[in-house]
């Protein structure tokens, strides 16, 4: 058999390509395969240290923060456009290391295109306001980049997820430490090596891999970091914002969810079933923003899970190069096991398997950390698989009698981050996206979102909002500036 090739990467640190202090690497995995596809080095303390204190020098000179706003956005549009111009090469790295749908990672690649072409345009909007005061008195606000922003990425969605929050930083003259998920560091290199192309000062943005107890925990716990925006699980983000609450550092944190996606009897069933497939298996369910408990109104239940079903039938499992898949594997052999023991809860509590809740038995599959697109019914608000985040392709489904039943139910959990609705009426929309405790909220297509568009949610689901014009505030200061012209 022919040895597969397996690429060393470095961490990326000053504008250049450097190996951990250490010398460690560990490996990253195929997770379609189960095999090595690449090496990169494990950092930890001291990496951090240094890549600390090289965005802190970049910070101190004023060729990146004093910089032409204007030039910044120039540089943040080229960053955008280059990410275009090498779109199938980033979307093939992308599904090679995460295992989505080669379709999929060319629309995450492209939504990282978007943050940054969409940052790129406020890079020279943001701005303080005079302030009345009485007599000879000049009061005005300057809003001053932060200096160095920390940000922790996931793994379900690399290269979109670290556009997200390092686009703002960068567009109002922040510098960047990085530390990628461990299971998916590649991608978020790659962008590192465009933003270098693209006339990013050295120093400016600086990435290092390695475990989250040696790498994401201590940049969490440096006094000289001045935010961090994390993206993960909320044990995760507890822990950072504790370690973080120790220096009064700054976070904006984007947590877990355990979404409802809300079905009236009115609506478009078809529709909906489609919505219902695409929230809860697009990524194989890991997402934070995934539809899995499924609110169905008495009397269309049947009939909406027809429609489902009959779209599971078509969800192709396999390797995401492959053009006609349309669900690929689990991250990893311990998230399928975290996967499997939710179904066994799920069983032990009284839910009925509709379908799924096992690894395929497609031999071609065997070597992957596949998992079937699992449907439980006759779930209740109390069992641990409506509960708690699962973070993979399993959907609870329950039944509600009236509106303010469904809102009931869908505020029911500690989270609050997404719901979905799906209705024909007006009133009915309007009344459930303001009862129900959900950061975002759409009606009749799940899951949506856009640069433009605040993201965030309430609750456990995190703190603070990404995306839009308000986010960038997250990674500003504002200084008071009072005048006495007497």
């Amino acid at each position: 058999m022919e040895a597969k090739t397996v690429q060393a990467y470095q961490m990326f640190v000053g504008g250049k390509w450097i190996p951990s202090r250490s010398g460690r690497v560990y490996p990253v995995y195929n997770p379609a395969q189960g095999s090595a596809m690449a090496e990169v080095p494990r950092g930890d303390a001291s990496d951090v240290a240094f890549a600390i204190e090289t965005a802190k020098a970049a910070f101190a000179e004023p060729s990146w923060r004093g910089m032409d706003p204007s030039k910044r956005g120039r540089i943040l549009y080229k960053i955008g456009l280059t990410i275009r111009e090498n779109i199938e090469e980033l979307a093939r790295v992308e599904t090679m290391n995460n295992g989505k749908p080669i379709g999929q990672s060319k629309g995450d690649v492209a939504y990282a295109a978007r943050l940054f072409e969409y940052y790129a345009g406020l890079a020279d909007k943001f701005q303080g306001e005079t302030i009345p005061l009485p007599g000879s008195r000049l009061d005005y606000t300057l809003k001053e980049p932060i200096g160095v922003t920390a940000h922790i990425i996931p793994w379900n969605y690399p290269i979109a997820l670290a556009a997200r929050s390092i686009a703002p930083a960068l567009a109002v003259g922040d510098t960047i430490v990085a530390k990628p998920a461990s299971f998916t560091p590649l991608t978020l290199l790659k962008l590192a090596e465009i933003a270098k192309a693209s006339g990013l000062p050295d120093g400016v943005f600086n990435v290092v891999t390695g475990a989250g107890e040696e790498v994401g925990e201590e940049i969490a716990r440096s006094p000289d970091i001045k935010l961090i925006a994390l993206t993960g699980s909320t044990a995760t983000g507890g822990r950072v914002l504790e370690l973080a609450a120790k220096n009064l550092t700054r976070v904006v944190l984007e947590l877990g969810g355990k979404n409802p996606n809300i079905v009236f009897a009115d609506a478009d069933l078809t529709r909906a079933a489609r919505g219902v497939i695409d929230g809860i298996f697009t990524n194989a369910g890991q997402m934070c923003w995934a539809g899995s408990r499924l609110l169905v109104e008495e009397g269309v239940q049947e009939k909406l899970l027809g429609k489902v079903l009959e779209g599971i039938k078509q969800l192709k499992l396999g390797d995401g190069l492959d053009q006609s898949i349309g669900m690929g594997p689990l991250i990893s052999e311990s998230q399928r096991k975290r996967v499997m023991g939710y179904v066994e809860a799920g069983l032990k509590e009284g839910a009925k398997l509709l379908v799924g809740g096992k690894p395929p038995k497609d031999e071609r599959l065997k070597d992957g950390y596949f998992f079937e697109p699992t449907v439980f019914t006759s779930a209740s608000s109390d069992i641990k698989i409506v509960r708690e985040e699962i973070f993979g392709p399993v959907l609870s489904v329950m039944t509600f009698e009236a509106l303010e039943e469904a809102v009931e139910i869908a505020n029911d959990s500690e989270y609050g981050l997404y719901a979905g609705v799906w209705t024909t009426s007006l009133r009915t929309a309007h009344r459930v996206a303001k009862e129900v405790e959900s950061g975002m909220v759409s009606i009749n297509e799940y899951p949506v979102t856009y640069p433009q568009s605040p993201f965030g949610g309430f609750k456990k689901s995190g703190l603070g909002f990404e995306q839009g014009v308000d986010a960038i505030e997250s990674y500003l200061r504002v200084k008071n500036v009072e005048i006495n012209l007497d």
